[in-house]
């Protein structure tokens, strides 16, 4: 505790006790009643912690010695997941059981101060987060690393444009991490601001380096194959697509749980890229329903038009969904929506929207679960509550998380079909 009441200063070292999680990788402690978000510590440490940002009423700072650990506390794999070091990795510190409990104890935190949920809510919902196959290690697909002015490829510190030179990634796919980027291989990228890697379920791997936004393909094919739903998709590399092999396909199978859809009802699938939901969809409603996807991305209109080009009954309709929906380009009724917005959320006009069309179930994918709360809150606002949530762990030693809720109006019960794993 600084004791004088003059209040934290950028690179001030302080010992503290380590409170409970927060969102962003972060645990909460006070000094003399400032809040300090402290990364790269666990609930209940003892730490010595190095301001690294002043802000009004809060700072941020980084455990950089551990005075007393929590039993959760491993070693890093990776020697560049610590303090002043790359950023991409938020909770290598933790037991991978110890971090799916601190992104369930977010989840809930959020709901319950944003989401407006009470504890008897949150506690019937059963908030738990479910690891997905392969381990903690070597499941990114997709790796942007950034170039500093010499040249070497390496990712960014916390909160910075400061590029951290690495020699390996852990997290990174193995075919990306044999690739010849880094600068342990010799490779240098003068004339590039990022380099864009990619190795598909198909089995393609590809190189692409940036200049200016402009891309430039290197290695590999300018087109990927993906596998996911029972289907193969083809996409530019810098399209987008899920980052963990098993993600496409275990977000569906929650989706289809909670929706349960029938032969000839119809379904939205706003947000909808490429088409994932969209074609899983069509196999359930089959030729008698309808699917609309509403996708304002081009590249992600390209991607379903090639993608679903085999599925008569899918309609695409190109637009930010917000000013589709308000200009009622597509209108209710529905039987179903997948909502699967950005990180942002939805927010309340597209929320408002859906309500109105008459749907008797929305599946809402979330890759941010404060956003999502928020528009939890505005769905409650409207008269529909949120009576399931499913939790993945498609980012793991990272804070992120992503969610699967299924919202129905209120009075109505839940999903016809049994529930899938979670």
């Amino acid at each position: 505790m600084t004791g004088d009441g003059r209040g934290l200063e950028e690179a001030e070292r302080v010992e503290l006790t380590v409170g409970a999680v927060a969102p962003g990788g972060h645990c909460v402690a006070r000094v003399d009643g400032q809040v300090v978000f402290v990364r790269h510590a666990l609930p209940g440490e003892r730490v010595v912690a190095e301001v690294t940002e002043v802000h009004r009423g809060f700072v941020r700072a980084d455990a950089v010695t551990v005075l007393t650990a929590a039993p959760e506390r491993v070693e890093p794999p990776c020697r560049y997941a610590k303090p002043g070091r790359c950023g991409g990795c938020d909770l290598q510190h933790m037991a991978p059981q110890a971090q799916l409990d601190w992104k369930a104890a977010v989840v809930r935190e959020q709901l319950n101060r944003l989401g407006g949920l009470t504890d008897a809510e949150l506690d019937t919902l059963g908030i738990r987060i479910a690891p997905l196959p392969g381990g903690p290690l070597g499941w990114r697909s997709r790796v942007r690393y950034a170039v500093d002015a010499a040249g070497r490829a390496g990712l960014l510190k916390h909160r910075s444009h400061e590029v951290v030179p690495i020699d390996r990634c852990l997290i990174a796919h193995p075919a990306i991490q044999t690739l010849p980027v880094l600068t342990s291989t010799g490779t240098r990228w003068p004339d590039a601001d990022a380099v864009e890697t990619v190795a598909s379920t198909g089995g393609d791997v590809s190189v692409t380096a940036l200049a200016d936004g402009v891309p430039r393909p290197v290695s590999g094919p300018e087109r990927v194959r993906e596998h996911a739903v029972g289907r193969r998709w083809t996409l530019p590399a810098s399209s987008f697509w899920q980052v963990h092999p098993a993600a496409a396909d275990t977000l569906v199978e929650a989706v289809l749980a909670q929706l349960a859809p029938l032969p000839g009802e119809t379904a939205w699938d706003l947000y909808g890229g490429a088409g994932l939901f969209a074609a899983a969809l069509a196999g359930r409603v089959g030729e008698s329903g309808r699917v609309t996807l509403v996708e304002a991305a081009g590249a992600g209109i390209a991607a379903a038009r090639e993608n679903l080009r085999d599925l008569p009954q899918v309609g695409i309709v190109p637009g930010r969904v917000e000013a589709v929906l308000a200009r009622r380009r597509v209108t209710g009724p529905v039987d179903l929506v997948v909502l699967d917005p950005p990180r942002s959320g939805a927010g309340a006009r597209v929320v408002r929207a859906v309500t109105d069309a008459g749907s008797r179930a929305v599946a809402y994918v979330a890759c941010d679960p404060a956003a999502f709360a928020r528009d939890v809150r505005t769905f409650a606002g409207l008269g529909w509550r949120l009576a399931d949530l499913r939790g993945f762990d498609l980012f793991p030693m990272t804070q992120h998380v992503e969610l699967v809720g299924l919202l129905l109006p209120s009075g109505r019960v839940g999903p016809v079909a049994e529930p899938g794993p979670r």
